[in-house]
């Protein structure tokens, strides 16, 4: 003997064990889907009156879990078992895929795509419920938890007046049923907005409210439609049809039916918030009342505050203009100081004080430069006399020069015959050459160098006239010696004693020299007494 639990676990093993991995096709019907996360559902067999529960855990495939649908074919993989606590059998199912659609989700398919290509459920045809409406019209089932939820959620949130026009809501003949309630209720005088709906079922239970007539009626209504059929989860065609849906009947009456209590207290806050805005605006405006008038103070401390700047203003202004005064004053004085230092009698004044000492200074430096002047010019006479030939023509000493000027320092420079002017301390005089000897050779007449026919000659001959510039050496052809310069000349010269002198300076004879001398002849001037003729 086993138990009930043993025999229940027996029969799960072996069931488990024979259809693993089996693969069963159906069309899905009564859908519920758990807080938990698994899905249970009927899965049908559409040529024969079989079904068998199956539930899909949440461990599933989102993938799979998403194909579920009231209506659905499918192939789902899994195995049979037996649920141990009821001792029922169920297929558990770990992957479904579609394959196809049943014979009624197929034809609610092509119904609804029939109505919405008609327009029927365009957004833009839908109506707005009224506002806080009085009469709400109801059509569902008279004894349902329908209209116990839609009465029990008006008459608490504001007691609206409900007319209900009972009539079945599955079955067969439904349909018709619905549409003429909802007729009977648009003929009711008042009416503002009608609820169409009814409880939770399957969708077998839901199909009357998926059929044409139904729909088309809900969308051609006079008054607005309210469509709260099912539950959340649940969705039929007049839910897209109606002008707003409501998930559950109680959403509907909640949704028409204002809340007089909630309104009531909502009134009552907003009653409150708004004395509090309006003690709080009134003691903010208080507030900044009191700053503005601790601000404005009286109008006398208003009046007295700029008058005061004012008095500040104007005793500032009055240093200042003083201050410019007494700075431009002394400016003045001292440009008028400055002028008075620059003006013409002044500044005449001050340079002619500047010009005494400057006087003085320069007459004293004059003297001091005209006196050493004097002494150098002095020294300079003084070395220059001690110099100076007149000295030595002074002591007996004669200058020879030939018709060139030049003086004769050579005998060989000159010749017999030959002009000679002899310059002596006092005068000068003109003399013929006679005979020239050398040093050591005597000086007589007759001399080698002097034949006596041609001494007797030149004696006999008559004197040539005197020239300037030149001798009697042009006269008897021989070339003129070039003229050389004498380091002496310009000392002669400035006593008178070279070629451009007063007077021509007269050859030195040495001592016993002879020759024949013209006194006055010549481009010198000779004295009165020398005017004479000499002959040794």
């Amino acid at each position: 003997m086993v138990s009930v639990a043993e025999l229940d676990r027996r029969l799960k093993r072996i069931l488990e064990g024979s259809t693993a991995d089996v693969r069963v096709e159906g069309e899905i019907s009564g859908l519920r889907v758990v807080g938990s996360g698994h899905a249970y559902f009927t899965l049908k067999d559409e040529s024969e009156e079989a079904a068998i529960d199956c539930v899909m855990y949440r461990t599933a495939a989102p993938r799979a879990r998403k194909l579920l649908a009231d209506g659905a074919r499918v192939v789902l993989t899994g195995r049979a078992t037996v649920y141990v606590p009821r001792g029922r059998l169920q297929f558990s199912a770990d992957d479904a895929r579609l394959a196809g659609r049943g014979a009624l989700l197929e034809a609610l398919f092509r119904l609804k795509e029939k109505l919405a290509a008609e327009g029927l459920f365009a957004p833009e045809r839908k109506r707005k419920l009224p506002v806080d409406p009085q009469i709400i019209g109801v059509v569902t089932s008279g004894d349902g938890a329908a209209i116990h939820d839609i009465v029990t959620v008006a008459f608490r949130r504001g007691g609206a007046r409900l007319i209900l026009a009972r009539t079945p809501v599955q079955g067969a003949g439904a349909g018709q049923r619905i549409v003429r309630a909802i007729a009977l209720l648009e003929e009711f005088p008042g009416i503002e907005v009608i609820i169409v709906g009814r409880g939770g079922g399957s969708a077998d239970d839901l199909s009357a409210f998926n059929e044409e007539i139904v729909v088309r009626k809900v969308a051609a209504a006079r008054v607005p439609i309210v469509s709260a059929v099912g539950h959340e989860i649940d969705v039929a065609l007049t839910d897209l049809a109606a002008d707003a849906r409501a998930a559950t009947p109680s959403q509907a009456a909640e949704m028409l039916v204002a809340d007089a209590a909630a309104r009531r207290a909502a009134l009552e806050h907003l009653e409150a918030r708004m004395r509090r805005a309006i003690a709080h605006r009134l003691r903010g405006a208080r507030a900044d009342l009191d700053r503005q008038r601790a601000r404005l103070g009286s109008p006398a401390q208003i009046l007295a505050e700029p008058q005061q700047r004012i008095d500040d203003a104007m005793a500032r202004l009055r240093r200042r203009m003083e201050r410019i005064l007494v700075e431009d004053r002394a400016a003045l004085q001292r440009l008028e100081r400055r002028l008075a230092a620059r003006h013409p009698r002044a500044v005449l004044a001050g340079a002619r004080g500047a010009l005494r000492p400057l006087s003085v200074r320069l007459a004293a430096a004059a003297h001091r430069h005209v006196a050493l002047l004097r002494e150098g010019f002095a020294g300079d006479v003084a070395r220059l006399e001690a110099m100076s030939p007149l000295r030595v023509l002074a002591r007996g000493y004669a200058i020879a020069t030939d018709g060139s000027g030049r003086a004769v320092r050579d005998h060989r420079e000159v010749a017999p015959g030959d002009p000679i002017a002899v310059r002596v301390h006092h005068g000068a005089l003109l003399a013929r050459v006679v005979v020239t000897a050398g040093p050591d050779e005597p000086l007589v007449e007759g001399h080698a160098h002097a034949p006596a026919a041609a001494a007797a000659a030149a004696a006999a001959a008559p004197a040539p006239p005197a020239r300037q510039g030149g001798g009697p050496r042009a006269a008897s052809g021989r070339a003129p010696r070039r003229k050389r310069t004498q380091p002496g000349a310009p000392a002669c010269e400035q006593l008178g004693l070279g070629f451009a002198a007063e007077e021509h300076a007269p050859t030195l004879g040495r001592a016993g020299a002879a020759g024949q001398v013209s006194v006055g002849q010549g481009g010198a001037e000779a004295g009165p007494e020398e005017r004479h003729h000499v002959e040794r």
